[in-house]
């Protein structure tokens, strides 16, 4: 489903299968919200590429268009500017990016749930402001970016 592009609206872009099936919880959560999931980039270095060579025009031309990177971590604490590094910087206020610290696969072991309902519940957190599942250890890295969504008043 496609968004009201001059209205503010989320486009979700992930790096693979399973961070899809996450961000399709953030749509079950708030089916009547301005929210897209796009295609799997497959890898986070494609999901760097893809912005530079799609988004960053895109999201000039679409001034209440906000973005959520969604990838794995894989333990790199410089993932975060790796995936952002193609990001112009009168973009970067409006880009976000999450994910899972080392592989959802890890995480979805860990809590015990199916993606859709990690998703649903980081998206249901996101907007009361708790953060049991944000708080889990293979979450809590996501902290200034969550903070920096919660800020825009997210799906509310």
């Amino acid at each position: 489903m496609s968004v009201n592009k001059h209205k503010p609206h989320w486009l979700i872009l992930p790096e693979d299968d399973a961070n899809r099936q996450i961000a399709n919880g953030f749509l079950l959560a708030f089916p009547d919200k301005n929210i897209q999931v796009l295609p799997p980039a497959r890898g986070w270095p494609h999901v760097r590429d893809s912005f530079e060579r799609e988004h960053n025009g895109e999201m000039q031309r679409y001034p209440e268009r906000l973005m959520v990177l969604l990838v794995d971590f894989d333990n790199q604490v410089d993932r975060r500017a790796e995936v952002t590094s193609e990001v112009l910087d009168s973009l970067r206020d409006r880009v976000f990016v999450l994910g899972a610290y080392v592989h959802p696969e890890e995480l979805k072991k860990a809590l015990g749930m199916s993606y859709e309902k990690i998703g649903k519940a980081l998206a249901r957190e996101c907007v009361e402001g708790t953060g049991e599942t944000w708080g889990h250890p293979l979450l809590r890295h996501n902290l200034r970016d969550l903070t920096r969504i919660r800020k825009r008043n997210p799906f509310g």
